[in-house]
């Protein structure tokens, strides 16, 4: 296991994101201008560096990663910080993680996000 957290607490504009099928991660003390766009989740050491060809599984749904960002395992590692993009093969931004497998899974608090 790379990285397992618990969604604490969703942002009200979540559901914005979502229409764009993003998540947008951060950990639970996340700044509140931040927190409103996020998935908060409990604080966890990444214990090695997320890559393609990785599963990630969000509640009971799997995915595969495609593409990391630059930035991506960074700012997981220090903030629990990233952008998940679902249903796409290249990422467009240094903090993102490109995902296929699956619709986008409807998080909420409880949900157990981890990666392998």
């Amino acid at each position: 296991m790379k990285y397992e957290v618990i969604v604490t607490g969703l942002g009200d504009l979540v559901s914005d994101m979502l229409e764009g099928n993003i998540y947008i991660l951060f950990n639970e003390n996340a700044p509140a201008e931040l927190a409103e766009i996020s998935v908060l989740h409990t604080i966890a050491e990444l214990k090695e560096a997320v890559k393609v060809g990785d599963k990630v599984t969000i509640g009971t749904l799997d995915y595969t990663v495609q593409d990391v960002g630059e930035e991506a395992n960074h700012t997981l590692k220090s903030l629990g910080h990233c952008t998940l993009k679902f249903g796409v093969e290249k990422v467009d931004l240094p903090g993102e993680i490109a995902l296929t497998g699956n619709p986008i899974a409807h998080v909420k608090p409880g949900d157990l996000i981890k990666i392998e």
